[in-house]
């Protein structure tokens, strides 16, 4: 059992055949990513998880699993608790948070950064709860995606230090 609080949640929520996974478009650096988000002061993990993904894609859901537990190896990252979720009701779509919210096929993923790419192949994965280090998140392919990618990087950057750039277009 996980004893340590982690900072933040993110959902895996797969399509009712798992052929496709639902992402969300963020706002503040508007790339594909997973829906999920910090945890509120006496919240669960959990209870933070299926709060985040219904405020960034208006959908209800379950928890079905602890897919895995990630602790960063720098400050690009947080430590993450990521879970398999499995909806409810509703339809997805954008929010104060989110420009979209949809379905992609499996074999059709938008470009996405990491770990997101990682944590869609381990939820595809089934088994006992994977506790790593997010490698995949590290100063190398930051700067990769610098070079690539100049004004996504440095809206990541701004939005890590705390600048608010959520934007309503």
């Amino acid at each position: 059992m996980i004893t340590s609080h982690p900072e933040s949640v993110a959902g895996v929520v797969f399509s009712p055949d798992r052929s496709a996974v639902l992402l969300i478009l963020r706002r503040d650096v508007p790339v594909w990513v997973l829906p999920g988000g910090g945890i509120d002061p006496s919240e669960s993990p959990e209870n933070a998880a299926i709060r985040e993904i219904l405020e960034e894609t208006g959908l209800t859901v379950k928890i079905e699993r602890l897919i895995g537990y990630y602790t960063p190896m720098n400050r690009l990252a947080k430590r993450t608790n990521l879970y398999e979720c499995a909806m409810i009701s509703g339809t997805p779509r954008g929010s104060d948070e989110t420009r979209k919210a949809q379905f992609f096929p499996l074999e059709k993923l938008p470009l996405m950064p990491p770990p997101y790419p990682e944590w869609i192949h381990d939820g595809k994965t089934p088994g006992a709860p994977i506790k790593r280090e997010l490698r995949s998140v590290n100063y190398r392919t930051l700067l990769k995606y610098a070079l690539s990618h100049p004004l996504l990087v440095a809206r990541f950057l701004l939005a890590r230090l705390g600048f608010s750039i959520n934007s309503s277009g």
